[in-house]
């Protein structure tokens, strides 16, 4: 079962064919993010993430092990022109988180272009089509998650500014039909930034997806 019910609703934006392949894609990002809360040994953690970057290269030479997410990946993402290599290089973000010692700008940027970046990237061309704001949606979802996960009350609302200036930079103009699944979760991303950080996210709300029907239908 989908953990997030908006983004399974913006994702599902999607044509039906494409879907698993963006499921797989955001599934992936998913486990980089579990192996960074459930690791406490930064040596650990890049062992991890370096096991996983080596699977996801192989990819591209050989068949997927019983793993799940890599077979879906296999499956769903590689047939559509994204290779292992590229997946690969989504390790990158999370890298700079463990391997800093304190969280500031560059190392948010970092783990916003390769995470975010990359990630919206690779669903774009899935979806077969480019907009210049797809990397500001991207940056702006990566910071905005970040953003709710920092300790540090400073580096935090570092973070949610960064991410409220590359949101509106995203949610700027109609997004065209093709790309609303992406531009639907710039717009989550933006709504979750409005949410006290020590409160819950009201995911599913009547008006969270009344907003996001109403982006499916506009593109805004």
């Amino acid at each position: 079962m989908q953990a997030d019910p908006e983004r399974a609703l913006a994702l599902d934006y999607a044509p039906a064919e494409i879907r698993p392949a963006l499921h797989a894609l955001f599934a992936l990002d998913d486990t980089f993010g579990q192996v960074l809360r459930t690791t406490t040994e930064p040596m650990i953690g890049q062992m991890r993430l370096a096991w996983w970057h080596d699977a996801l290269r192989r990819l591209d030479e050989a068949a997927p092990p019983a793993q799940p997410v890599l077979q879906d990946l296999a499956g769903a993402v590689l047939p559509r022109g994204v290779s292992g290599a590229a997946l690969a290089e989504l390790v990158i973000g999370w890298e700079a988180l463990i391997e800093a010692e304190t969280i500031d700008e560059t190392v948010m940027r970092a783990h916003a272009e390769a995470r975010g970046g990359g990630v919206f990237a690779a669903a774009a061309a899935m979806l077969g089509r480019s907009d210049t704001r797809v990397a500001a949606a991207g940056h702006g979802w990566a910071l905005a998650d970040l953003s709710r996960h920092l300790r540090a009350a400073g580096a935090a609302g570092q973070a949610r500014a960064m991410a409220e200036a590359a949101l509106a930079e995203a949610l700027s103009g109609v997004w065209p039909a093709r790309l609303r699944p992406l531009g639907a979760l710039a717009l989550v991303a933006r709504m979750n930034l409005a949410v006290p950080a020590d409160a819950p996210i009201p995911a599913g709300a009547p008006r969270r997806v009344a907003r996001l029907m109403l982006h499916r239908m506009t593109g805004r």
